[in-house]
């Protein structure tokens, strides 16, 4: 039986073999030593099995909060394939400014508008609620924090409207939409056109997108790259766009500084093997399919070494100093911490350019540990976690909780809701400025 699958397991043989996963073969597990208190949930596993309290939905919660000691975004685990726990949330989206929870959407609860407010949660203050579920809502800035598991903790909310008035709602559960991303490009004035990417997960559409607009993109002056959302994806999606995002006198790509170390366990290896060899027979791109193959033999190669240096030289160009296009002459990217994993990538790539600024909020900052593994136990549930780790962490250069850094930060406020206020910004740096800052 393949390691990456297990069958006939039983719910506290699950979580144990997650804690022996997350201490042995996980990127980070030497970096955060004694950071986890498995023997806490072990308990509470017991309780509720002798209550015959524990459910699948009881165990994804218990593992997702065992999890959140680990502080690291790259970690999942969900049911798969299993109606007993569906994905729910509460149909809005919020953001804190101050001591309120301000709604940012509303797509799917009919009782909220974006701009009303919360002031209260089952009638306990907004400030109070982030002490109390502080591991929930650990960042630096208010404007990073995630509600959602709070939000699904409680069952009424005090809201204000935008009039003013004041009321109790119940909240109530939907379920997640399905995701439909966007690769769209529009012209907003004669010589400036507007992207807007929300993730990096299909690299035709980009091309496409590029192919489709080769008149209106070839004579545009100013670009704007609204990547403020973006699910991530893969880096090579992106570099359709790089010859435009790179001045004519070129820039260098390659830091040779930076390493990426692959934690090598056996099991690691095992489970990687089996899991590219499967995506290999869904590949028929010549290119693509040695990139896969390059994977699959530095993880064979070095199966059992503990953390290593892949070698990916034959992936890179003989010169990465990259030369771009004379248009666009300035591009503004905008961005915020909803842009992850590639749409981190993305960005990092950006800051090299001297034509590009980026403005608008850190990103998600997810990358510090990355090129995820699966284990799937009773073909119920799943953990993913990285197995890579940038050398960056050692030096204290790493992006968890921080993000990568805008040219120009745009802090979130009200505002927002009532005016793009980062798209007039781009625009006034695009009328403003002759250089990227």
């Amino acid at each position: 039986m393949n390691e990456h699958k297990k069958r006939g397991t039983s719910l506290e043989q699950v979580f144990n073999e997650i804690v022996h996963i997350m201490r042995n073969d996980y990127a980070g597990c030497y970096d955060k030593i004694g950071c986890d208190r498995p023997d806490e949930y072990i308990h509470e596993i017991r309780r509720l099995q002798a209550e015959q309290l524990l459910t699948d939905e009881a165990v994804v919660d218990l593992v997702q909060d065992y999890l959140m000691d680990w502080n690291d975004p790259h970690l999942f685990f969900n049911a798969i394939q299993n109606k007993s726990v569906k994905k729910r949330h509460r149909g809005f989206d919020v953001r804190r400014f101050e001591d309120k929870l301000y709604v940012t959407s509303a797509q799917q609860e009919s009782q909220l508008q974006k701009g009303m407010y919360f002031t209260s949660l089952g009638d306990i203050p907004v400030l109070e609620l982030k002490e109390i579920h502080h591991r929930y809502v650990n960042e630096r800035t208010a404007e990073r924090e995630k509600w959602t598991k709070i939000l699904a903790l409680y069952d009424k909310g005090e809201v204000v409207t935008e009039a003013g008035s004041r009321q109790t709602i119940n909240l109530r559960w939907f379920d997640y939409p399905k995701w439909i991303p966007t690769y769209s490009v529009q012209e907003q004035t004669p010589d400036t056109v507007m992207f807007k990417i929300t993730d990096f997960a299909n690299p035709d559409a980009i091309v496409n997108l590029i192919r489709n607009n080769e008149q209106l993109l070839s004579k545009a002056k100013h670009w704007i790259v609204d990547v403020r959302v973006n699910k991530g994806g893969s880096d090579s999606s992106f570099f359709p766009l790089l010859p435009y995002l790179l001045p004519p006198e070129g820039t260098e790509l390659y830091d040779p500084t930076e390493k990426m170390l692959f934690h090598n366990t056996t099991s690691n290896a095992e489970r990687a093997v089996y899991e590219i060899e499967r995506q290999l027979t869904f590949i028929d791109d010549k290119q693509s399919r040695f990139s896969v193959e390059l994977f699959l033999r530095e993880w064979k190669k070095h199966k059992g070494k503990g953390f290593v240096e892949f070698d990916f030289r034959e992936l890179l160009p003989e010169n990465t100093f990259v030369k771009g296009f004379p248009q666009p002459q300035k591009v503004v990217v905008l961005t915020d911490y909803t842009c992850a994993s590639s749409g981190d990538s993305f960005i990092e790539m950006c800051k090299k350019s001297s034509k590009v600024t980026v403005i608008g909020r850190p990103t998600a900052g997810v990358n510090d540990y990355a090129n995820l593994l699966s284990q799937t136990w009773n073909d119920t549930f799943e953990l993913s976690y990285p197995t890579s780790r940038l050398s960056r962490i050692d030096e204290g250069r790493g992006m968890t909780r921080k993000g990568i850094e805008p040219h120009v930060y745009i802090p979130w406020t009200p505002e927002h809701l009532k005016r793009d206020v980062d798209m007039e910004k781009a625009f006034e740096l695009l009328r403003t400025t002759t250089t990227a800052i």
